[in-house]
């Protein structure tokens, strides 16, 4: 019995010792620059974010914000990254939904799990747009699925940023909807799919709105996967007013690796939360065709357990993972 004491007293003061270390270390949080990493190539939409955040951010913060990138498996070998870093707030990453859901669900091992990236703040939202070349014969959508179904069965190619990915699921969910068989074609990230179009490698893009507003002098958008449409796109039709229900797309923030302190985490995401509110950030962000969005930790997790459900329900419909 009085080892049993000695045990739990020794326990408590380890506790402690630990509470007070992760207070302390919250105390003096940022003492030294901070890496942001982007998971995708630069030019896409995770970068032009963090390109848009940078001054802001190193305000709020008070130090140094270096964006670097690792690029690879669609996100994945960035994510793996992550989760085996030291969890002391000065690596974070761009974390992207459904990314991270899709990948854990489809590749096995991933090398993370989704539940691994702690999450600081969901800032932005992006629907899926197709996109074809202006001198493509395809001036609808319509014109698009009655190509696909006339050309034999994955002929039709389609670009979109990584596997496992809404650009993935959204060319898929189309094959469904409309009974054709396209190939999806995966790069390293938004920006580098665009020259893919432009070079006419792929016959049409699943990207996101931010694309199509960039680009709206060199490609045509057929459709947008959002409930209605765009404010800053009203010429581009929804899927679901052109007989497709399709409502599909990319939420994007920041995750820490797992047991970065929670105190920690709050200093990072009130300083997100003051850069999203910044006048100069939001009206780049809406120019540029990204829905802005503010939320912080516990709603962050709650969208992601949220997404979840909902994806593994979708890709057991469309046959991606086994019932």
């Amino acid at each position: 019995m009085k080892k049993m004491t000695i045990s739990c007293i020794v326990l408590a003061a380890i506790l402690a010792l630990i509470w007070v270390g992760a207070a302390g270390a919250a105390d003096k949080f940022p003492g030294k620059r901070i890496t942001y990493k982007i998971c995708f190539n630069p030019g896409g939409e995770s970068d032009i974010t963090a390109r848009f955040q940078e001054a802001a951010l190193k305000k709020a913060l008070g130090v140094d914000v270096n964006i670097t990138y690792q690029i690879g498996g669609g996100g994945a070998l960035c994510w793996a990254e992550l989760v085996r870093t030291t969890p002391d707030g000065y690596t974070i990453a761009g974390h992207n939904l459904p990314h991270t859901v899709l990948q854990p669900l489809e590749m096995g091992n991933a090398g993370y799990k989704t539940l691994d990236l702690k999450q600081i703040y969901m800032f932005e939202s992006t629907p899926n747009v197709l996109l074809v070349r202006n001198d493509s014969p395809y001036k609808t959508l319509k014109d698009f699925v009655e190509g696909a179904k006339k050309n034999p069965p994955g002929v039709f190619t389609v670009g979109g940023s990584g596997t496992s990915s809404a650009n993935d699921l959204g060319t898929t969910m189309l094959n469904k909807a409309a009974g054709i068989k396209l190939t999806y074609i995966p790069f390293g990230g938004t920006g580098s799919a665009i020259p893919a179009l432009l070079g006419s490698h792929v016959t049409a893009l699943m990207t996101y709105s931010t694309m199509a507003a960039q680009h709206k002098g060199r490609f045509r958008a057929l459709a947008i996967a959002s409930e209605k449409r765009m404010e800053v796109l009203p010429d581009v039709p929804t899927f679901k007013e052109q007989g497709y229900d399709i409502v599909e797309g990319a939420y994007r923030g920041v995750a820490a690796p797992p047991g970065t302190p929670d105190e920690i985490v709050k200093i990072l995401a009130d300083a997100f939360d003051k850069v999203m509110k910044d006048p100069d950030v939001k009206k780049k962000m809406d120019q540029n065709a990204f829905k802005t969005e503010f939320m912080g930790p516990e709603e962050s997790l709650a969208l992601v357990k949220k997404k979840m459900v909902e994806y593994e329900q979708i890709m057991k419909e469309l046959g991606r993972i086994k019932k």
